[in-house]
């Protein structure tokens, strides 16, 4: 390590800019769950857990928005084919 460092052109923020269409946020979930998510992506040989939790609150976000008629087919189509 140097004695000295110049800290005269630094430049305050994060040091990976964050990807346009995402917000930087902290939010607190339970460490059981970001267990599950980073057991998931070892389980698949790699990936990101935050983007698994990404997809996963997209994918409750969409049925969210799935009409009562296009659920109710859905799911008896499900357990028609597990019946």
């Amino acid at each position: 390590m140097r004695k000295e460092y110049d800290f005269s052109q630094a430049k305050r923020g994060p040091v990976v800019p964050v990807s346009p269409g995402k917000t930087r946020i902290t939010i607190r979930l339970d460490d059981d769950l970001i267990q599950w998510f980073k057991d998931q992506v070892h389980l698949a040989g790699g990936g990101n857990y935050q983007t698994l939790i990404n997809v996963a609150l997209r994918e409750h976000v969409e049925k969210k928005r799935e009409p009562l008629e296009e659920t109710l087919r859905r799911v008896i189509r499900e357990e028609l084919r597990a019946g």
